[in-house]
């Protein structure tokens, strides 16, 4: 790993440090109940008290599958329209406007009308979940492949390349950066969306485990457990885009 590599992970990580010990000194100074704000050694002693009483894995087991399910279809069709759209003027031009309206409308919003439709169980958290993720991917993929560079695309079209070949030795090469960086927008919506689908109903996930913390069981440490634990899924529905990324580099290259 390369110094700067070194020291891109580092920072963010003392900053963490530096930042949970100031919470957890003001917090004991203040004597904050910790029904207001606990502090992160109750959160961590609760997070581990969660996992070891199974409560944990049970709500997280269908976050992650709605959450693998709906960042899978979503991405897929993203990615098709996306590409699609990037190669087809025409077609662009039509389907424009009506993609700028549905990304400006707020996808969580129709969070109700889609537990209406679906159902309270997960075929809804999937659907929430391939929505919000299929725009910002759809709208990076078509970008990207629209984009391409106009003189390699020409230079392929004069040593008589067709539209296929053009595809995938330089439009979707040159295009993997922009591709990517939607996808890593995406992957991060998908996760909120999940749990806000889980907000609006069901038994288990960890958006309903959200909700009993706040309410039944009026359990704060569990509650920021809970968001510690989001955040973790968060980070590793990023993680793995960049993972890909680079395997996808390595490949190309």
């Amino acid at each position: 790993m390369s110094s700067a590599a070194r020291g891109s992970t580092v920072a963010p990580a003392l900053l963490a440090l530096l930042l949970i010990g100031v919470w957890e000194g003001l917090v004991r100074l203040l004597a904050v109940p910790v029904y207001l704000l606990p502090a992160p050694s109750d959160v961590a002693v609760r997070f581990a008290t969660a996992w070891a009483d199974g409560t944990m894995p049970r709500h997280l087991a269908p976050t992650v599958v709605e959450l693998l399910l709906g960042g899978m279809i979503g991405g897929v069709l993203g990615l098709s329209i996306g590409v699609g759209l990037g190669l087809s003027g025409a077609a662009r031009r039509i389907a424009s406007p009506y993609l700028v309206i549905a990304q400006s409308t707020p996808i969580l919003a129709l969070g109700p009308l889609l537990v209406l439709w679906f159902g309270p169980g997960a075929a809804a958290k999937v659907a929430i979940c391939a929505l919000i993720t299929l725009f910002p991917l759809a709208i990076a993929a078509l970008v990207a492949v629209r984009d391409a560079d106009p003189g390699l695309l020409e230079l392929m079209r004069s040593l008589g390349a067709s539209q296929r070949e053009r595809l995938l030795l330089a439009r979707l090469p040159s295009a993997r950066s922009g591709i990517f960086a939607g996808a890593r927008v995406a992957a991060t919506l998908a996760v909120v969306g999940v749990i806000v689908g889980e907000w609006l109903g069901g038994s288990s996930g960890l958006g309903i485990l959200l909700n009993l913390a706040r309410g039944s069981l009026f359990d704060t440490p569990l509650m920021f457990a809970t968001l510690v634990q989001i955040a973790i899924l968060g980070l590793t529905s990023y993680g793995l885009v960049t993972v890909a990324e680079r395997l996808s580099s390595r490949l190309i290259q």
